[in-house]
């Protein structure tokens, strides 16, 4: 089968890692006869710094005629001042809005070997396998009025949160039937105790709630969520947050694994169904760790295990994400690591070299 994939590396070591999570798509294409046609484009920092701006007609393009995005990371010291009109960020968001991608999926799974990296003692972490579903498109990184103005105070700087019933029942629903599909729970966070776009959340759950009898609803404000996380994370099945919420408490869960740079995400514009086709973008949750970038010592898991989602969702090939993941099991059970994740006794690898593994155990049917 001949698919289009766009490929979008970013700034620091985005280009870095989704490199190797492009080198992992072709090895599965070798493996299983399928062919990727790849496009490439600028977004965020590197976009400004060629065209003046974050996201161009020309990658706009690109998201619309391609199966499926494979994203970097956008961002960096560069850009950083707070008096900038135009941010890396903005493209990130204007991506996202303009693909219509309002459910994050970011799977959470701890491996046994890889306990002795990790934070939190054994017995905390045992067993943890958990994914988190954060709405994407609304809330307080997109809503208006937004920005700074002078008062005869001082600058006011304001935000604004708000969402509509439909944008929290389809993020909701997702997560509903994610879980129909694992342990049958799951957490819906708010924090309706204060806020009334909170409120709303909680009431739309409910009402869906009793939809999805078969699965177990539980509501839980994000303080006691960010506090249980760390407490008791194997209580967790599916979590379900709005955008700031979700994007904080998916970081607190990525540390229960070890590392960041571990992890996946797919930002998808509905419910994934296994074996069937449908557009979507797929990213690292990290960022772009400006201070190790072009060092060649990041961690090329995340976007690895990024590629298996993608053609898992986008591209319907169940058995060829499969098969990604278990290449990045046998390499890592193999006590091999990147530098984020070395401790005494281990191989420590570079990024290319850890690539360069989970191809082979790709193309040797792991």
């Amino acid at each position: 089968m001949e698919f289009n994939i766009a490929v979008l590396g970013g700034d620091g070591i985005g280009p870095e890692v989704t490199e190797q999570g492009v080198r992992a798509l072709e090895a599965v294409g070798r493996a299983f006869g399928h062919t990727f046609n790849l496009s490439y484009g600028d977004i965020g920092g590197i976009s400004i710094d060629k065209h003046g701006i974050p996201l161009t007609d020309e990658t706009r393009a690109l998201l619309d005629s391609d199966d499926a995005v494979l994203f970097g990371a956008v961002g960096g010291p560069k850009w950083d001042s707070p008096d900038a009109k135009v941010r890396p960020e903005m493209g990130l968001l204007d991506m996202r809005a303009h693909m219509g991608v309002f459910a994050n999926i970011r799977p959470v799974k701890v491996y046994p070997w890889l306990a002795e990296s990790s934070v939190f003692k054994p017995e905390v972490i045992d067993g943890v396998d958990m994914v988190v579903v954060r709405e994407l498109t609304g809330g307080l990184y997109y809503a208006e009025p937004r920005g700074r103005h002078e008062t005869p105070n001082g600058i006011v700087a304001e935000d604004t949160m708000r969402y509509t019933e439909g944008e929290i029942e389809r993020v909701l629903r997702v997560g509903f039937e994610l879980a129909r599909g694992r342990r049958k729970k799951l957490a819906s966070v708010d924090k309706a105790n204060v806020l009334e776009c909170s409120r709303l959340w909680r009431a739309v759950a409910t009402r869906l709630g009793e939809e999805y009898s078969d699965v177990e609803l539980e509501h839980v404000l994000v303080d006691a969520c960010a506090m249980q996380l760390i407490q008791k994370p194997t209580s967790y099945d599916v979590i379900v947050a709005e955008n700031t919420f979700g994007d904080i408490l998916s970081d607190e869960a990525s540390m229960l694994a070890a590392s960041m740079g571990l992890l996946p995400s797919a930002s998808v514009a509905g419910v994934p169904v296994s074996g069937q086709r449908s557009g979507g973008l797929y990213e690292p949750i990290h960022g772009t760790a400006p201070d190790i970038a072009g060092k060649g010592i990041a961690n090329p898991t995340g976007s690895i295990l990024s590629v298996a989602l993608l053609v898992r969702y986008s591209l319907g090939l169940t058995e060829e994400g499969a098969a990604i993941e278990r290449a990045v099991d046998k390499v890592l059970e193999s006590n091999v690591r990147t530098a984020d994740l070395v401790t005494a006794g281990n191989a420590h690898v570079s990024t290319i070299e850890m690539g360069d593994l989970i191809v082979a155990a790709i193309e040797s049917g792991n």
